[in-house]
């Protein structure tokens, strides 16, 4: 009896369980497994529109949401599902192999076992799951015990939003290497916090010049939504009010379409819509994409490359004088094919060079000078450029130069503006598409008799004579005419050409002129402060210098800042444009950094720089530090290297500036005394010490710069944790001695012997004895791999 009765319980509960299942065909237990070495690879929404499991990627698998087709019913491995995937979990890892196990585990985690030993969490969450369900919106859900959602891939889009889905203020959706490759590609679409909608490069800050698109709305707080009836809508968060309309979508809701919006791996933001029958075979419209223009998304190509259209197709080109740099990756960009050698010998100017015209060519680049011209005097202005490397002439005749590289290059058939490329000799040839020129023999003299060589003689003084005046008379029409232009381009204010020929002198007028009366502020210094300008109706933008200390200490500065930054130039080092001297004023105008220094990258910015973007700053201060000390005419002490004057141009390129300070020694001259000088936590011992300082002053500044660089702290907080990490150069010591290097950069993925490398050398720059710190040289070498490394002692700092 007992047998029977216990026999009827486990019918019931089998009874309930089935019935349980038939009620909610999308519900997941506990307990429950995919993998792709088994039938079963995925978990299928009740209508079987949408399947998450196991999808093939390259040589093994991913975990990733999709739409099913037909075919699907029998088998997950179709082309369709692959370019339908809407969602991948951890899409920057690996694939994994076909032994791999997805499992919704009895305590409530869903969890990838890639073996026996290793696992990684799908979904983190605070709590356990109850179920789990995919739903025929394309959302996976993990639900609590009281049936409340826990987690659900919706809140963590990759480059795909559904409908019904949002995009929240400051998310962000990323878009894919390719349609079989879903890891993060280049391009992103940022919900600002400004209300704004925005394409970018996957890589750049939220500013316009990097933006290829904007919805150009305000309000603070909107976030993105695309219904159920494919409407493309911006809405305030708090009241769920529509301020703004992308795309309108259909008048009604169908329950057998399904909207979805993507960010291609084209840069192209496109809105599909999918329309499904019993038979689960579904039908793919294109209803909207912006941008309109495939070849105006920037970054597409890559640097000195542009985009074209090839049958509607976007295509990246090489620009004159330069070849791609992977010919199976084109959207790497291309590097030039011929070197600068011809620059430092005039001698075989004509035959090193030449120029290449490219019609309808712009891009987005701000030219170091531009001016006025006729399109032959652009081409030929370039050409005499050491610095040129392209000119622009555009429709209103002015002509900018360039270098390369040139980050947004486009080609646009409207536009009217002509590009001047300076190619190599090489890079002549391949342009002429193989034409070979012909050579000319030169032609044999026989001289007879003494009559026909006294008559060759007079011929050739002759010519020699008439050729010599012709060219004195060219000469002096050629030197008045550059002179008349030259004064004009002064009379207009125009600072690029004497930026080619010497220091252009201002006079205290225009430079408040150009200053709208010293407005803008950009920084203050230790002699004075320092404010935005603009020349050429704000087509070139400077920094204007003031000293503001007492006349004598100014005057001394002022000469100072003449004299060592007049005769110096290097791609490391900040320009001198030019300088006022007008009674007690001392002005001086340099080249204008758009990204602040290097200071506000590491202390005050979100975004913590990549650990190859700091060692390429590292080698970059090195490089222009070393130029002062061993490349200039005579050895330059910098006496205040810090983060505040490092700057960073448009490309993020760290430039030294505030020569100020700087101890211009005699070639015959090592060392010198000088008063204390610098900022403190920079400053070397022997400043303290009252002894002669040398070279070694900047390169212990250096180490220190260097440690900050590495860790991306200051030298000295005293909001720390502990102690010990108060002061930077012994909380180094203390981890390089332990062995624990990955403690000094907070758990970031870096690369450890390149860790090594920077802080031993950092440790080598700062020791107490100047003999003991390496030269510039070696520290450039040392962080190039060139030189070996050995183990540095402790800092007498680090032992305090």
């Amino acid at each position: 009896m007992a047998s029977k009765y216990a026999l009827f319980l486990l019918l019931l509960v089998h009874y309930r369980s089935a019935t349980c299942d038939r009620e909610h065909p999308g519900f997941i237990r506990l307990g429950s497994f995919l993998s792709p070495a088994n039938h079963s690879t995925s978990w299928l929404s009740p209508s079987g529109r949408f399947a998450f499991g196991f999808y093939p990627n390259g040589d093994g698998f991913s975990v990733g949401i999709w739409m099913t087709s037909e075919a699907e019913n029998t088998t997950p491995w179709t082309s369709e599902a692959e370019n339908t995937t809407t969602w991948t979990a951890n899409r920057d890892d690996r694939p994994v192999r076909s032994t791999a196990m997805l499992e919704l585990t009895l305590d409530g985690r869903l969890l990838l076992r890639t073996d026996s030993r290793n696992s990684k969490l799908i979904a983190s969450v605070s709590e356990s799951a109850s179920y789990a369900a995919m739903n025929d919106s394309g959302n996976f859900i993990l639900y609590d015990k009281d049936h409340h959602v826990i987690w659900d891939s919706f809140s963590f889009p990759t480059d795909t939003l559904m409908g019904g889905q949002y995009l929240p203020h400051g998310a962000a959706l990323l878009s894919s290497m390719s349609k079989s490759n879903r890891s993060t590609g280049r391009f992103r679409l940022e919900m600002q916090d400004d209300g704004n909608l925005v394409l970018y490069p996957i890589h750049t800050p939220n500013i316009s010049l990097d933006a290829y698109w904007a919805s150009v709305t305000q309000g603070d707080r909107l976030d993105l939504h695309l219904n159920s009836t494919g409407a493309l809508l911006l809405i305030k968060n708090t009241d769920s009010t529509v301020r703004g309309t992308l795309y309108g979508g259909s008048s009604v809701s169908n329950n057998s379409i399904t909207y979805r919006l993507v960010l291609d791996s084209n840069g192209i933001l496109q809105l599909y819509s999918h329309s499904f029958n019993r038979t689960v075979v579904y039908k793919t419209s294109l209803e909207w994409s912006i941008p309109d223009d495939k070849c105006s998304v920037k970054s597409f190509c890559g640097f000195n490359s542009y985009c074209t259209l090839d049958d509607d197709q976007p295509v990246c080109r090489c620009l004159p004088g330069t070849n791609f740099v992977d010919m199976d990756q084109k959207s790497r960009g291309c590097e030039r094919n011929f070197t600068e050698e011809w620059c430092r010998d005039s001698g075989r100017n004509a035959s090193s060079r030449n120029i290449v015209p490219m019609e309808n060519m712009g891009w987005d680049d701000p030219p170091y000078f531009q001016a006025k011209m006729q399109e032959d005097d652009c081409s030929k202005s370039c050409l005499e450029d050491c610095d040129c490397d392209v000119a622009l002439l555009d429709l209103d005749s002015y002509c900018k130069k360039q270098k390369l590289p040139l980050k947004y290059a486009r080609r646009n058939p409207k536009a009217s503006s002509t590009a001047f490329f300076k190619v190599g000799f090489e890079g002549v040839k391949e342009k002429q598409a193989g034409a070979t020129v012909p050579e000319v023999p030169l032609p044999t003299v026989i001289i007879r008799t003494k009559d026909a060589t006294v008559l060759l003689l007079v011929v050739t003084l002759g010519l020699v004579t008439w050729s010599c005046v012709a060219l004195a008379i060219s000469g002096l029409f050629a030197f008045k005419l550059r002179f008349f232009e030259y004064r004009k381009l002064l009379d207009r204010g125009d600072i690029g050409l004497s930026q080619e020929l010497a220091l252009r002198s201002f006079s205290y007028k225009e430079l408040k002129r150009a200053t709208n009366g010293f407005k803008e502020e950009l920084g203050k210094g230790s002699f004075g402060a320092v404010y935005k300008g603009s020349f050429s109706k704000g087509k070139r933008i400077v920094a204007v210098k003031r000293l503001e200390k007492v006349i004598n200490e100014g005057e001394r500065e002022f000469r100072a800042e003449m004299r060592v930054i007049g005769r110096t130039h290097h791609k490391n080092l900040v320009r001198l444009l030019g300088y006022c001297a007008e009674e007690s004023k001392r002005l001086l105008v340099y080249e204008f950094m758009s990204n602040g220094s290097l200071a506000d990258l590491l202390f005050r910015s979100q975004r913590r720089p990549d650990w190859s973007e700091r060692v390429r700053i590292a080698t970059e201060i090195a490089k222009g530090i070393l130029y002062l000390h061993e490349e200039c005419d005579a050895p330059i002490i910098h006496c205040d290297i810090k983060p505040q004057n490092i700057l960073m141009d448009d490309f993020w390129t760290a430039k030294i500036s505030d020569f100020g300070l700087a101890k211009l020694l005699m070639p015959d001259q090592t060392r010198t005394f000088t008063g204390v000088r610098g900022t403190r936590g920079y400053m070397a011992p022997e400043w303290q010490k009252n002894t002669p300082i040398s070279l070694k002053t900047d390169v212990y500044s250096y180490g220190i710069v260097l440690l900050e660089i590495v860790c991306c702290r200051r030298n000295m907080e005293v909001d720390v944790q502990r102690p010990e990490e108060i002061v930077l150069s012994s909380w180094v010591y203390m981890h390089f001695e332990a062995g624990e290097l990955e403690k000094l950069v907070r758990g970031e993925e870096v690369e450890r012997k390149s860790l090594e490398k920077l802080i031993k050398v950092g440790l080598w720059c700062i020791q107490d004895e100047p003999a003991l710190r390496p030269s510039m040289k070696c520290v450039a070498m040392m962080l190039e791999g060139i030189t070996d490394i050995a183990v540095p002692p402790c800092p007498t700092a680090a032992s305090l």
